[in-house]
């Protein structure tokens, strides 16, 4: 006879996460979302090793979420050949998780608060910027 164990006792999985992540995104202000149409959610369980290296990681657990493109900023819009490269915005399952058991933090406004980050690097803002405009809010 197996045994079912209730709901709240198992952790989200990838793609619980990304149902997370796009409800979340969908409550971000359309100003905002507007310019981020193009841009690909993507929810894996860590990084990978090129990424952690790249990264200079302790641990792969380091790294919740990382925008992987070129910032708005950056992109040359006289440019008349189209860009090859996707830009996306990976969510760490795992690190996301282990953050959250160990804060305690709602889960949804945790996604949220990592994908708004990530798009915040999308605009081409650096991690001190989105640090101040969080400390003002």
């Amino acid at each position: 006879m197996s045994r079912v164990i209730p709901p709240h006792t198992v952790p989200p999985s990838l793609g619980d996460l990304e149902t997370i992540a796009q409800t979340a995104f969908a409550e971000i202000p359309d100003e905002l979302r507007q310019y981020c149409a193009d841009v690909v959610i993507r929810v894996e369980d860590f990084p990978d090793e090129e990424t952690e290296q790249e990264m200079d990681l302790e641990t792969p657990f380091d790294l919740l979420g990382l925008y992987r493109g070129v910032a708005l900023p950056h992109v040359s819009f006289g440019d008349s050949a189209p860009r090859l490269d996707v830009d996306m915005i990976f969510l760490y399952r795992r690190p996301i998780l282990d953050y959250w058991c160990e804060t305690g933090e709602d889960l949804t406004s945790l996604v949220k608060h990592v994908l708004i980050h990530e798009i915040g690097h999308h605009f081409g803002f650096s991690d001190d910027d989105m640090e101040r405009i969080e400390d003002e809010a």
